[in-house]
Order: C-alpha cells, then structure tokens, then sequence
C-alpha cells in the first residue's frame, strides 16, 4: 500500500474517512478474518455478518451512550428518505412542528406534509439561514405528535450546539433530530431526544445507510399504508434484516466506530478518550479556521458566531470572480472538495471527524497565500 500523503479531502459528504479505516478494509476485501468472503460477498443473515452487525451496534451503543430503551435501526434511503419515513411512523396523521434552520429542514417540512399536517414553528429564512431562531419564539403546536429540528444544516453552516428542552418550552411532543452532518461529533443529550437520524456518508462511512435512533415508546403506530420495509416496528422487531441491508456500509461503520472509541486527545484538563476527544478536536479545528477568517480581512463567513457549524465552515471571498482561481489552486495543493453549495456559493470546508488538524492547518496556509496574491 502507499505511504504517500493522500490529498485533505473536505467533501460534504460522500466524505474523507479515516485512512486507518480505509487500511483495514483493504486488507479486508478478499478475505474477512479467514472466512474466505468478502463482507461484500457475505449473507446478511450469515454468522459472519451477524457478528459484525452486532459488533457496530454495541460500539456505536458504547460511543454515543444510547440508553437501553432506545432501538437502532440500520436503514437504507438516507436522510431525504426519513423525510417520509418519519413521519409515516410518528405523526398518526396528525399534526407535527417544523423548525427552519436552512435546506434540509425545509425539505423535511415538505415532505412531511404529505403524510399529515406540518406547521412551521420558526424560521430563520429571513436572516437567510444564518442565524437560529431563539426558542422562546417557537409556537409550538399542542397537539403536535413531534417537533423537527435540522441540528446542523450542512449547506447553510448552523449548528444547533444545544438541544431545545421541549417541556420547558410546554410541549410534550418528542424532538425528532436530523443528525446527519454531526453525528459522533459531540454527545447527544438523549433525554431531550425521542429519534435522531442520519445518513452515514458523513462522519460515518460510505452512503447508502442510514442509522434511526428511536425511543421504543415511539415505535409500533405506523400509518396503515406504511410499507413494511419502512415500518419501524418491523425493522426491530427484525433487527434491522427484514429486507438486505447495505452490509459493506454497516461493516466500515462498524470500523469507523472502533477507530473512534480508541481516540485520544490532551488537552489542558487532562487525556480525553472516545467521543469527547473527538469533539475537543473538531472545537479546536473549528477555531482554528473561524479565527483565521475572521482576521482575515479578505474572507467572510455570514453565519451568527453563536451558531456556527464545526463540521460545515461556508466562507467567501472578496469578489466571486476569484472563486475559480481559488479553487484551481486548492486543488493544485491537494485541498479537495471545497467549493461551496449551488444554492449558497462561495466556499465551503467540510472538516468531519477524519479531517486531522493538519487538513485544516494546510487549508488555513493556503488561503493566506492566496489572499496574499490576490488581495
């Protein structure tokens, strides 16, 4: 195998993995711990398979400290799928609240509203998604089956750093979360949560799965028309095999998973292991970049410094005519992947879990010289 330095991938997903991962799974292809398979070529319901199926969940269990009462559910379709699927499960037709945080939120309303009543609690749209609507100004529904919030909008660079408390905003609706572009980047305070939700092409592993968390409680009261593959009562109660599953996905999530339980980080309040090392790094990651484009006096980034995204750092330059040499000259250096969004322009470093500190560094002296030449 190659031991030249690959390229600082900042794709949004499909994005960088961790080459330790990568390593493994090569050395992996033909042949899985003397099977004399593939995973790829494995039967999901083979032992195998079953040991690596439960091996990913327990780890991802020991990970994000998922309480016991909480299914996990190995799914296919994505997030955009779980627009429908969610509330074909949740909603029993009723009435559901939608927070506006920016693109995919706004998806999931709409798709939501085919399947019952989606009403809009709050929105950001008129700061231009670049702010996040303050809780007490959320007009929550009484009778809402469930409250969606976007926790962090990938296009747009909003994070949610702390979940709504719904009953002290007098709701007793569960929050719904889509979690995809932050997931296993910080702990999830499951108390506040009754499904999180993700497409695993980001801080996870290739596309094609997608992981439901879901408090038991929520399951079994699918719409009479919910296909079964979709039926969260049925996807338990099979665990997660009534229909094939993306195997090769769920075995490099699996190995993600294991690769972030054996992370480690100092800081000054001592060795961190696990998710909280990882979530100290993507701080000091973010921080570096912000704080260099926020001194710059050539970049910008439009995103309220309260709600900034860790994991989605959009940022433009002075004049789009420069955007094209910018990004020759990126990729001329082996800084991949950073043109931003169609619908937002500009830039945008996507810098999940596998980006070490040293992708982020290189970036940050690049666009010096860049601003240098250009300024």
């Amino acid at each position: 195998m190659s031991t030249s330095p690959r390229p600082f991938n900042f794709s949004a997903g499909p994005a960088t993995l961790p080459e330790e991962v990568l390593q493994q799974a090569a050395a992996e292809m033909l042949d899985w711990r003397g099977s004399g398979m593939g995973v790829m070529e494995m039967s999901h319901r083979g032992k195998e398979f079953t040991s690596i199926a439960e091996q990913a969940e327990a780890d991802l269990r020991t990970l994000l400290a998922i309480p016991s009462h909480f299914k996990v559910l190995f799914m296919q379709g994505g997030a955009i799928a779980e627009n429908a699927i969610i509330p074909m499960n949740l909603s029993r037709g009723g009435v559901v609240d939608h927070v506006i945080t920016g693109s995919w939120s706004q998806k999931s309303a709409k798709e939501a509203r085919k399947y019952c009543t989606a009403k809009l609690a709050a929105s950001n749209e008129a700061d231009h998604h670049t702010t996040l609507p303050a809780h007490g100004s959320w007009q929550l529904s009484d009778d809402a089956t469930y409250v969606h919030v976007c926790s962090n909008e990938t296009i747009h660079g909003v994070e949610m750093h702390a979940l709504p408390d719904l009953a002290a905003l007098g709701s007793t609706a569960p929050l719904v979360i889509d979690c995809s572009s932050h997931i296993a980047s910080r702990p999830i305070d499951w108390s506040r949560v009754g499904l999180a939700y993700a497409g695993a092409q980001k801080n996870i592993g290739p596309s094609g799965l997608t992981l439901v968390i879901v408090r038991e409680d929520l399951i079994g009261h699918a719409l009479p028309d919910t296909p079964s593959a979709f039926d969260y009562q049925v996807v338990a109660d099979n665990g997660s095999m009534y229909n094939t599953p993306p195997t090769y996905a769920w075995y490099i999530a699996g190995l993600v998973f294991q690769w972030a339980l054996k992370q480690r980080e100092v800081t000054p309040q001592g060795e961190l292991t696990g998710l909280a090392a990882i979530e100290a790094r993507n701080i000091a990651k973010a921080q570096l970049l912000y704080d260099y484009i926020d001194g710059s006096g050539y970049y910008t980034n439009k995103v309220a410094k309260d709600c900034r995204s860790r994991m989605n750092i959009p940022f433009f330059l002075p004049d789009d005519s420069l955007n094209a040499a910018f990004l020759a000259s990126t990729q001329g250096a082996g800084l991949l992947q950073l043109k931003g969004h169609k619908s937002v322009g500009g830039m945008r470093a996507s810098i999940y879990n596998a980006m070490p500190l040293a992708g982020v560094q290189a970036l940050v002296d690049h666009m010096k010289q860049f601003a240098a030449s250009h300024g």
